[in-house]
């Protein structure tokens, strides 16, 4: 398949060296200067990855991640200059991943083919389960939704994936190591926090109490597990 990812960048440069070393990959780039042509993008073309910058002279990236969240599921990897963690929790909160630049430019096609490896699998049909009822949580992976005591959650595919795979292995323990993989396809690495900060952004969305939480239990120096 032949992904199409929509960059967006005010930095000319920047987005047309983005946009040289995507295409060297085989993918189709639509590049956008501003925020106004983005949402023009999203609205009328099939894209299975949005590279937004924050940062942007009429709507910011954050906006624009948002839009997408109302209608698609596919994955966002939000720029920006800024390195204060707020920023950095406030962009991963609503998006899949998070560059600061300056970047190396193959990392970041690394992180865009760990997204898009991520988005493909769980958008494939299968002929296995394609949806759970966990006390009061309906997750569907037809729909990519998650309804809990149903209202929707908006995850993001990241979340989703997560949520899906504990779902999948309801009653088992699943160590860090396992779901890192599983989620992001690629070697899980020591001192790597990736898992549990997302893990404790699905438990805010999911309202859940830190130290009794109904679904997402943490099984201390193993991993975490949904409960029978």
């Amino acid at each position: 398949m032949n992904e199409r990812i929509l960059v967006v960048d005010d930095e000319k440069e920047l987005a047309d060296l983005v946009e040289v070393y995507l295409k060297n990959d085989g993918y189709t780039v639509y590049k956008c200067y501003n925020g106004m042509d983005a949402l023009k993008c999203i609205e009328t073309v099939e894209l299975h990855l949005a590279i937004l910058d924050i940062m942007l002279p009429d709507i910011d990236g954050l906006r624009i991640c948002q839009k997408i969240r109302e209608k698609f599921c596919f994955p966002v990897i939000m720029l920006t200059a800024k390195v204060e963690d707020g920023d950095k929790i406030m962009g991963l909160s609503i998006a899949d991943d998070y560059i600061t630049k300056p970047f190396n430019p193959l990392e970041m096609t690394a992180r865009v083919k760990a997204q898009l490896r991520q988005y493909m699998r769980y958008s494939q049909p299968h002929n296995e389960r394609s949806e759970y009822d966990i006390r009061g949580m309906t997750i569907s992976k037809n729909s990519h939704k998650c309804i809990l005591y149903g209202k929707e959650i908006q995850l993001t595919p990241t979340e989703f994936s997560i949520l899906w795979y504990l779902s999948e292995n309801q009653g088992k323990v699943v160590s860090t190591e396992e779901l890192f993989e599983a989620v992001w396809g690629e070697k899980y690495l020591d001192n790597n926090n990736t898992v549990m900060a997302h893990i404790g952004r699905l438990r805010e969305k999911m309202q859940e109490r830190a130290k009794n939480p109904k679904f997402i239990k943490t099984v201390w120096g193993v991993g975490y597990t949904i409960e029978k």
